[in-house]
């Protein structure tokens, strides 16, 4: 199977234009959840493409306007952790797919979603859709959305380690590492921090 298999199978059912939508940022205690929904032209050749977490910084960073250049059309969006805590992550995500889904230039007629999980009590996936369980790494529009999800959402915990030095969001980008855990215990959690992640500390 290469990386286009399931855009020519939707393409085949006449399920034109097909986007991918990728999430980013489940597991941080700290942030946004973000999400991208990318359509790309079919068949397009981007040298490199691969799901987001299997390629370095410097690479994501390289791809990162290549496929907004390319890409027939695309969308970032993302839910606060502020709203993560007043629902819940799996709702936050959804929300976050099915919005950047809505931010589409083109309204697609399906959508190809990475993972397993089309809902939770408070999201949902509404357009028509299927879930592909590791579809950054089988999907080219996927891996496109992932790829844009992951550096964005980077980008924002940069500007924040500007606006909260003392956290080094810089390092970590808000995921629960040991200087993160250090950081937590003599600050206390800043404006972004996810409280219902902080259960433990």
């Amino acid at each position: 199977m290469d990386l286009w298999t399931y855009e020519r199978e939707a393409a085949a059912r006449g399920c034109l234009p097909v986007c991918g939508c990728d999430e980013a940022g489940a597991g941080p205690l700290a942030g946004p959840v973000y999400a991208a929904a990318v359509i790309l032209p079919l068949e397009e050749d981007i040298p490199g493409l691969n799901d987001s977490k299997k390629l370095t910084e410097k690479k994501r960073e390289a791809l990162f306007p290549i496929i907004q250049q390319r890409a027939v059309c695309w969308s970032v969006a993302s839910v606060s952790a502020e709203e993560i805590d007043r629902t819940d992550i799996l709702s936050a995500r959804m929300k976050a797919m099915q919005l950047a889904i809505d931010g589409l230039a083109q309204s697609p007629a399906f959508a190809l979603i990475d993972g397993n999980r089309d809902h939770g009590k408070q999201g949902a996936i509404t357009t028509d859709h299927v879930c592909i369980v590791k579809g950054d790494s089988l999907s080219a529009s996927i891996a496109a959305a992932s790829i844009l999800a992951k550096v964005s959402r980077d980008h924002y915990m940069l500007e924040m380690a500007r606006q909260y030095p003392e956290y080094a969001f810089e390092q970590h980008k808000g995921y629960g590492t040991k200087l993160h855990y250090e950081r937590l215990r003599t600050y206390g959690p800043s404006p972004i921090h996810r409280r219902t992640f902080l259960k433990n500390l």
